[in-house]
């Protein structure tokens, strides 16, 4: 059985807005391959060099925007702010935009996505964290039940004045909770109404497989993280098992940071060796360790507040 696509408005021939085009991507059973992007001059890359979309990602915007790790610092209004910015110097190019969690119950939802709406984006993505997430390839992740994720899926859902806002889906179950956790939450979000599923940090090409065989009748999003939990996987081969979209969030912030360790090291600089590999040691370069160590300070005062002799 063929995935089920959300319903567009117009044909692909005269989509005139990104929403509608990348309906009709959807549409068209082809992978969308977008690169992330987290600033201007990102977003002017990729609308330069003919992808068909490009995903505005919250790591990227924390590394790169703001110099931060990717553990929930950042506001509704800064990622925002950003995605006006990306949307516009794509121009017609979709814009795929993560919103995290949504930023607080229901009704921050609805405010999120209609913000994120006004502000040009194609498709806005929501995960089932707990505030404060943290990247999705890193451990020790915190879930709500799915219940309260699906009234939020719900929220948003209703929040669209645009129906082609295209609203996604995304369970982190994969890494506390295992495949079967994740696949049932998928399932789960489907069935309410999210119009793209993403399933994220499977950790084998049989995971990568096994979801797309289980999780049907609705497009797929995967993640291509590099360095990341998930195995690199070709498009076709992405294409054939039914994936619709793959978010590269890395493409130009990875290459980035490497290039720009290669000039200042030539300028004399003294680059840093005790870094972690993959997305930790990118975030271990904007304090991540400092901030786990900010985190955990605080809990343990929270521990000694609850102690009945506190």
């Amino acid at each position: 059985m063929s995935p089920r696509v959300p319903e567009r408005t117009d044909s692909p021939s005269t989509a005139p807005t990104p929403r509608a085009r990348l309906r009709a991507l959807l549409t068209d059973g082809g992978l969308i391959t977008a690169p992330g992007v987290y600033d201007g001059l990102t977003a002017a890359l990729v609308a330069r060099t003919g992808f068909g979309a490009a995903y505005l990602t919250g790591a990227g915007v924390a590394v790169g925007g703001f110099g931060l790790p990717d553990i929930g610092l950042l506001t509704a209004t800064e990622m925002t702010d950003r995605a006006r910015i990306v949307a516009t110097a794509l121009g017609g190019v979709p814009l795929i935009a993560d919103a995290d969690t949504g930023y607080g119950a229901p009704t921050n939802v609805v405010r999120t996505v209609r913000e994120y709406e006004r502000a040009g984006v194609a498709a806005i993505l929501l995960e089932d964290q707990a505030f404060p997430k943290r990247c999705g390839h890193l451990p020790d992740k915190e879930l709500v039940p799915a219940v309260e994720f699906e009234a939020k899926l719900g929220a948003a859902l209703d929040a669209r004045t645009d129906p082609d806002l295209v609203v996604i889906a995304r369970t982190d179950a994969r890494g506390p909770l295992g495949l079967c956790e994740a696949i049932d939450r998928a399932n789960r979000y489907a069935r309410a109404g999210a119009d793209v599923i993403f399933v994220e940090a499977p950790q084998s090409i049989e995971e990568i497989e096994r979801i797309a065989a289980e999780v049907t009748d609705v497009p797929l999003l995967i993640n291509m993280v590099q360095g990341g939990l998930t195995p690199d996987t070709a498009p076709d081969r992405l294409a054939k098992l039914g994936y619709r979209i793959a978010i590269h969030p890395g493409a130009l912030l990875g290459p980035t940071v490497l290039a720009g360790f290669d000039a200042l090291a030539r300028l004399g600089g003294t680059l840093p060796t005790d870094l972690t590999p993959g997305p930790e040691g990118l975030f271990e370069l904007v304090g991540l360790r400092e901030w786990f160590a900010i985190a955990e300070r605080h809990r343990g005062r929270d521990r000694d507040r609850d102690r009945p002799d506190a």
